[in-house]
């Protein structure tokens, strides 16, 4: 495979198309393009607790034997929900004999699934195998008037045995930004929960954390939130734009940490969302022709 084999999922087709765009013109630029997964379907969304529930997991087993149907042995997700689900069913299903046979055995129309793919985030495989040095080498467009704050949320540092870095103290989206010029903030906030799916049914809980994770970052000194999740994304932006009045002068942009990369490599800015444009404009980042 001349790439990485590559699991999309649902919301970088609809609302994160940014996410997959820049993403993509990150990897083709690094010279390891994403491969679109053929016949990729949802991964289920949230991995089940329930110890003898093996039916919440075929979604996200459909998708390893693609992987293998593919000639790849790891699978790279960009969505951290999305890694989250998968990371952990692939976890399970492969070191547990009786539950892979079991969902092979349900999946009479599949062939059976081996137990031998891994899962990781686009993140892993930036700093781990092209490297962060790599991606300061090859950057045209240096983000040096611009302070980032990472904000991983809970679904790329917990559980323990799903993190991609540090559950405590972690520095991935730290490093991305520092490997494009940006510089980059810590805030007391950048691991705590958004209130993800919340904001369906309480949507006052949501706000409120969202607006905790704002007012933290933008304290620290924040032009941008970077993050790896749709749905992080989604509840800060709008909780950005809910922000009482009193507290609502420059809150940052909340960006996927993939647009800040794409830019600084070359992408054109007129690509990336209108908050990242906003942002580029006032921090006097060229924004014509690189640097």
């Amino acid at each position: 495979m001349n790439g990485v084999a590559y699991f999309p999922g649902c919301s970088l087709k609809d609302t994160a198309r940014t996410f997959e765009a820049s993403a993509a013109y990150v990897m083709e630029t690094l010279g390891l393009p994403l491969v679109e997964l053929e016949r990729w379907n949802c991964c289920g969304t949230v991995f089940s607790l329930t110890d003898d529930d093996l039916m919440h997991h075929i979604a996200s087993v459909r998708n390893l034997i693609r992987t293998r149907e593919a000639g790849a042995d790891t699978l790279v997700a960009l969505c951290s929900m999305c890694y989250n689900t998968l990371h952990r069913v692939a976890e399970r299903i492969n070191g547990d004999d009786e539950a892979r046979t079991k969902i092979n055995e349900f999946m009479d129309r599949e062939v059976d699934y081996d137990g031998s793919v891994s899962i990781a985030h686009l993140l892993q495989v930036l700093r781990d195998e092209i490297t962060w040095d790599r991606v300061s080498e090859a950057v045209v467009r240096p983000l040096d008037d611009l302070t980032v704050a990472g904000y991983y949320g809970c679904t790329l540092v917990r559980p323990r045995s799903a993190a991609i870095d540090d559950p405590e103290r972690p520095t991935a989206l730290a490093d991305a930004a520092e490997s494009v010029g940006a510089t980059p903030i810590s805030f007391p906030f950048q691991t705590e929960c958004c209130g993800t799916y919340q904001v369906v049914d309480r949507r006052e809980l949501s706000l409120e954390r969202s607006y905790r994770v704002l007012r933290s970052a933008r304290a620290a000194g924040a032009d941008v939130i970077a993050t790896a999740c749709p749905l992080c994304q989604f509840n800060l932006e709008q909780a950005s734009k809910e922000l009482p009045v009193e507290q609502n002068e420059n809150p940052p942009a909340v960006v996927y940490f993939t647009e800040l990369l794409a830019v600084a490599l070359g992408w054109e800015p007129t690509e990336a969302s209108e908050s990242l444009q906003g942002v580029l404009e006032r921090r006097g980042v060229p924004v014509e022709g690189g640097a």
